[in-house]
């Protein structure tokens, strides 16, 4: 296992659950991963969770609460760790998107901002203080990948460009969309992936993808737990296997079994 213990400016650092039902995503993700839940005051009536794994902090979880009233679905948010969130949030409305929250203090352990970009798609982002972020990724059990669904690449690389210095590189394309890899530098990002007209009625959205050793066994449990599989497992030529699912509350995530890299 690596620890992971700095994250660079434009790097996903941190994701985040919104539930309605704390107790049964705890139940429902501590069993598909092996997340242990540990509760922390975060304000008066508040708590914020925040998951283990192998001894690492992998995610965190929040109760929807008023936000739920205002009919916010539960729905996993992936944060992009920025050297100043003030500066990245103004570039951000400078280039099209939208701040709907902060940027404000969490405590004493970072600054965020949450944000629309021009479509739509929801992200945040993370000023780094005592909270540096998740302490394992790219591993079963911890965030590997974000991907972006977008009707408009073309306008959302314009957006992550200006607003985080990503590059996108096109890597793919098929009948009905394609595929792009966002890089800041040499590092790859996340990817984008071009709507296709059979999804048009998903909005633009962000998704989170966690490591899995089988991607059908772990689909199978999906279920099992009280969840939904939005679209079974399938593969990705050379690359591996993949999954989108629902958890019992509705939230959106997918899981994944990578290839080991070629030599």
């Amino acid at each position: 296992m690596t620890t992971k213990t700095e994250y660079a400016h434009g790097e996903f650092s941190w994701v985040n659950l919104g539930t309605t039902d704390p107790a049964a995503a705890k139940r429902f993700y501590g069993d598909l991963f092996g997340w242990v839940a540990e509760d922390m005051p975060a304000g008066p009536g508040m708590t914020y969770t925040m998951f283990k794994l192998r001894g690492g902090y992998v995610t965190g979880l929040y109760s929807l609460q008023e936000m739920d009233a205002r009919g916010v679905p539960p729905h996993w948010i992936p944060f992009v760790n920025v050297n100043d969130a003030d500066e990245v949030a103004r570039k951000a409305a400078q280039a099209g998107g939208r701040v709907l929250m902060g940027p404000s203090d969490v405590l004493d352990v970072g600054r965020s901002a949450a944000l629309h970009d021009p479509a739509g798609a929801r992200l945040a982002i993370w000023q780094a203080r005592k909270h540096r972020g998740a302490g394992i990724v790219g591993e079963d059990g911890a965030m590997c990948w974000n991907e972006l669904l977008t009707p408009d690449t073309g306008a959302a690389a314009k957006f992550y460009a200006a607003t985080f210095g990503w590059t996108a590189e096109l890597v793919d394309t098929s009948a009905d969309n394609t595929y792009t890899i966002f890089k800041s530098g040499p590092t790859m990002i996340s990817g984008m992936l071009s709507r296709p007209a059979r999804l048009a009625d998903v909005p633009p959205n962000w998704l989170t993808y966690f490591g899995v050793a089988d991607c059908d066994g772990a689909a199978r449990r999906v279920g099992e737990l009280g969840g939904t599989v939005l679209w079974p497992p399938r593969d990705i030529p050379n690359v591996g296997r993949f999954a989108v699912c629902q958890d019992g509350q509705r939230a959106v995530f997918a899981v994944a079994t990578f290839l080991p890299p070629s030599k």
